[in-house]
């Protein structure tokens, strides 16, 4: 699992960032993103407010890598065998994921927050988004290796496309979870990710 970046200075406890980040996630499901405070999480930790100012700079970094531990940590990508079934499985998992509500409540506290934080913004691409991309390049790479999809020479292109699917699949269920609050269920994620796997081979075609 990938560990949040941090500062530079003493050494990282893995221990600590674990409890802190933990605390995190349950300070804001209880008390909401206006008061949770550095203060209360570390109190929380069991840890003084001094280590979590060495790791984070404030509340908006401290949580963006807290919902950004959770995604490292039920979030992947196992080989099922066809990408039908590999796009089902990640799909149900994200669903699962945001249907937590220390997840649900923490993405949309830094989404709102990120709207008017530019900086804010960047760390969430960075620390989540860029991230879960990974699952899209990983489960494309094993696609074209089964021969589902066509190699793509162009890397413009092809990274072009790797965003398109992540922002296909990602809308979509945060979408259907969080706005329409419906369920992902799975006949959904079926039907959902037939018309995405009948997309890709459009999109597939045109860039062969």
């Amino acid at each position: 699992m990938n560990r949040p970046q941090g500062r530079t200075g003493r050494p990282r406890s893995a221990e600590a960032d674990r409890a802190i980040l933990d605390a995190t996630r349950t300070v804001l499901v209880e008390l909401g993103w206006g008061k949770l405070t550095l203060g209360e999480v570390a109190a929380r930790a069991g840890v003084a407010k001094t280590t979590l100012y060495r790791r984070w700079a404030g509340k908006n970094e401290l949580v963006v890598d807290a919902v950004a531990d959770l995604f490292d940590e039920h979030l992947e990508l196992p080989d099922r065998g066809s990408l039908q079934a590999d796009i089902e499985g990640v799909v149900r998992q994200f669903a699962a994921l945001l249907d937590r509500p220390e997840t649900k409540t923490a993405l949309m506290a830094v989404v709102a927050e990120s709207t008017r934080d530019e900086a804010l913004r960047e760390r969430i691409r960075s620390a989540i988004v860029d991230r879960q991309k990974d699952l899209v390049l990983l489960g494309r790479e094993r696609a074209q290796r089964r021969g589902e999809l066509p190699h793509e020479p162009d890397p413009a292109l092809a990274a072009r496309t790797a965003d398109l699917i992540f922002d296909v699949i990602a809308g979509a269920v945060v979408h259907r979870t969080l706005v329409s609050a419906e369920p992902v269920d799975a006949e959904w994620a079926r039907e959902f990710t037939a018309l995405l796997v009948g997309g890709l081979g459009a999109v597939g075609g045109s860039a062969g």
